[in-house]
């Protein structure tokens, strides 16, 4: 068994690779990419900005070069994906400039071109400039002003030819080079590179939010622990309890009126009827609050006044969140727990004198938590997963609302971010259940 859950447990990261591989290709094609929503923003806000009609707030090109190596357009989807895994290095602190006309550059004596041969790069964050020195469009040499190595400091410099910005260009619009309105000059770029993804905990930055994606997801992850955990414990402590009642009670008053209420749930969605609760017992009562998870005062309260506040604020949400899982739960542990004391072991133990209530929790009780127990590992998932139709209701900035917003507004770094944390713990989820099984059932055995 060591073995078997020691290969599901190597092939937890191939499973990843071909997941966020997947996803992230599908965001790379899919239409709205988050350069193209940053160009329409910036077109929109030249024409509200009563500019005259001229497009002076539209993006220009060095800046949607820029948002192409953020988002890493600049790079086929291999390689950028290798780059976001953190595999590859990263282009940073990007500083260019163009050998502009009026020079003549000579090898061996021979003029070959009518442009500079060289030209002063300022360098992004310490403001130091480096003479770039070219021949054909290849460097000859580069180094600060003042003489120094820029090697020294990491610096690495390429030279771009007309050709290789013609290229860009007609992967950008998605035409030939020859197409291309534009005379190119030759560009000298200077940059660093770095190491920069998933594996060292760089998630990106949200295009929605502005924010580093990995601060938003840690942002979130208490809400969601917070209902999750909860509604985990009072789903299990509940039902349970009641699935076994009712199966010793069965078709009795008290069997028959918990069915009705407990299907009567089931059959409401928890967002309707989170609507519901607010209308009623918020908006009209007022014995809840609206919105949110805290009062507009919460950071003035005291420490007690700040727990009754979250709980307040919990009540109805939370409400919501449980209702579905009731009758499934419940259900089940009273089908189980029937087919199980209806079963020979069951009355060959009464029939030996065992006690009724010895019978049911320590024979009958066990074998009925089995199917029960496969869906234990998922919580994992539920605790983190949210429900995005509650959390809008109750305006929760929750995961769930967080993977939303992502998907609707093509926002690839909060989709590839928050996608990589679910699928990894459903992929967990998943062997913990199988462990659970092995653990409860001991005729189970993985091969």
């Amino acid at each position: 068994m060591k073995v078997y859950f020691l290969r599901r447990l190597l092939l937890v990261p191939l499973t990843m690779l071909g997941v966020t591989f997947l996803v992230f290709t599908i965001t790379r094609v899919m239409p709205g990419s988050p350069i193209q929503r940053q160009m329409q923003e910036a077109a929109t806000a030249s024409m509200d900005g009563g500019s005259g009609g001229g497009g002076g707030g539209a993006l220009d090109e060095e800046q949607i070069e820029e948002l192409e190596r953020e988002f890493m357009y600049d790079k086929v989807i291999p390689i950028a994906y290798l780059q976001w895994l953190g595999v590859i290095p990263r282009e940073r602190l990007h500083s260019q400039a163009e050998f502009t006309e009026g020079g003549e550059e000579r090898v061996g004596g021979s003029i070959i071109d009518d442009y500079e041969t060289e030209v002063a790069v300022t360098l992004s964050g310490s403001g130091r400039q480096v003479k770039v020195v070219r021949s054909g469009g290849d460097m000859k040499s580069a180094e600060y002003l003042d003489g120094d190595e820029i090697d020294d400091d990491g610096w690495n410099v390429r030279i771009e030819t007309p050709d290789d910005r013609k290229e860009v260009w007609a992967r950008r619009n998605d035409k030939e080079s020859a197409d291309c309105p534009k005379d190119y000059d030759h560009r000298a770029v200077v940059f660093k590179t770095r190491f920069s993804g998933l594996l060292q905990g760089d998630l990106g930055r949200s295009t929605e939010f502005g924010d580093p994606v990995l601060s938003l997801i840690l942002d979130r992850i208490p809400i969601a622990l917070y209902f999750g955990i909860l509604t985990a414990l009072i789903t299990y402590g509940v039902c349970l309890p009641l699935g076994v009642l009712k199966a010793i009670k069965h078709r009795t008053m008290l069997d028959n009126v918990t069915s009705i209420l407990i299907f009567l749930g089931y059959s409401i969605p928890g967002f309707a009827l989170g609507a519901v609760l607010l209308v009623y017992m918020g908006a009209r009562a007022h014995w809840f609050p609206l919105v949110g998870l805290t009062s507009p005062d919460f950071d003035s309260m005291s420490s007690l006044a700040k727990i009754k506040d979250v709980l307040w604020h919990t009540v109805l949400p939370l409400s919501c969140y449980v209702i579905g899982s009731f009758a499934w739960m419940t259900m089940m542990m009273k089908n189980n727990l029937m087919d199980n004391l209806a079963a020979d072991y069951v009355r060959t133990a009464v029939a030996k004198g065992v006690d009724f209530k010895k019978a049911v929790f320590r024979h009958a009780f066990r074998n009925s938590f089995i199917p029960i127990a496969t869906s234990l590992g998922q919580l994992i998932t539920l605790v983190v997963s949210g429900s995005l139709l509650i959390e809008t209701v109750f305006d929760i900035q929750g995961f769930g609302l967080l993977q939303y917003r992502g998907i609707i507004e093509s926002d690839q770094m909060v989709i590839m971010g928050t996608l990589t944390i679910a699928a990894f713990l459903m992929i967990m989820g998943n062997i913990l259940s199988d462990v659970i099984v092995a653990m409860i059932d001991p005729r189970v055995k993985f091969q």
